[in-house]
C-alpha cells in the first residue's frame, strides 16, 4: 500500500502546500530564461512537469513525530535510460537501481540525536513494456502512425519513491545529508521542499553541498 494512502493529509502537504516553495526556488533558476513570455511559460510548463534531465525533486513534509520523503526522479538520472530495458544488462541495472532505492538508509543521512527510524518504502516506476507486440508493430508501422509514434515515446520514464520515519526526538532534526548523488551520478541537482515544525524551506543541494540545514 501506498505511504500517501495511509498518510493522505501528510501527503497533501506536500504535493500541495510546497507548491509556493518549490516555485520559489526553481524561479532562479529559470530567471535567464524569462526575458519573454514564450520562454517563461516554457520553464513552469517543465517545472510543473517535474521531469528535467539532471534534476531530481524531493518533497520532504513532517506530521508530529512522523517524518515523509517523496523523490520524483527521471529514468535517465537513476539507471541512464528512460525506457524499458532492453537487454539483460539494462535488466540488471534497473533491478540494483530498485534496490537501492528501496533503502533510503542509502539515500539519506538523518543526525542520529533525532532517533528516526525508517518504517516504510513505496518505490515505482513507469520503465516497463506493457505490451511488446503492440509496440514492435508500432515500431514497423512508423512511417504511417507518425503521430502515435511520438506520442508513445514522448512518454517520460520516471521513478518515484516515498520514505516513512518515525522520529523519538524530532525536534533534534537539524539537517538532512543525502548521498543520492554517489548512487546516481546522472543527476546534477536535487531540488529540497521541506514543511514542518521549522516552517517552510526550499534549496537546491548538489554533489559538492548535499547538506540541507532546517
Amino acid at each position: 500500500m501506498s505511504i500517501c494512502n495511509k498518510k493522505t493529509l501528510l501527503c497533501l502537504a506536500v504535493s500541495g502546500s510546497l507548491f509556493s516553495v518549490s516555485y520559489a526556488a526553481n524561479a532562479n533558476d529559470h530567471h535567464d530564461h524569462n526575458h519573454n513570455d514564450g520562454e517563461h511559460h516554457e520553464s513552469e510548463h517543465r517545472h510543473h512537469d517535474a521531469h528535467v534531465h539532471g534534476v531530481v525533486e524531493t518533497n520532504i513534509a513532517q506530521d508530529g513525530d512522523h517524518l515523509l520523503f517523496e523523490i520524483t526522479a527521471p529514468g535517465a538520472d537513476v539507471v541512464g535510460f528512460e525506457h524499458a530495458p532492453k537487454d539483460d544488462a539494462q535488466k540488471q541495472v534497473l533491478a540494483n537501481a530498485v534496490k537501492t532505492l528501496n533503502n533510503p538508509n542509502l539515500i539519506f543521512t538523518l543526525p542520529e540525536n533525532a532517533k528516526c527510524t525508517f518504517e516504510e518504502a513505496h518505490v515505482s516506476h513507469n520503465l516497463v513494456n506493457h505490451n511488446d507486440h503492440d509496440e514492435h508493430e508500432h515500431e514497423h508501422d512508423h512511417d504511417h502512425h507518425d503521430g502515435e509514434h511520438h506520442k508513445e515515446h514522448g512518454k517520460h520514464g520516471e521513478f518515484s519513491a516515498q520514505y516513512e520515519y518515525h522520529c523519538e526526538a524530532i525536534s533534534n532534526l537539524d539537517q538532512i545529508e543525502t548521498q543520492w548523488f554517489t548512487h546516481f551520478p546522472h543527476t546534477h541537482k536535487m531540488t529540497i521542499q521541506y514543511l514542518g515544525d521549522a516552517g517552510q524551506k526550499a534549496a537546491s543541494l548538489t554533489p559538492k553541498s548535499s547538506v540541507i540545514t532546517l
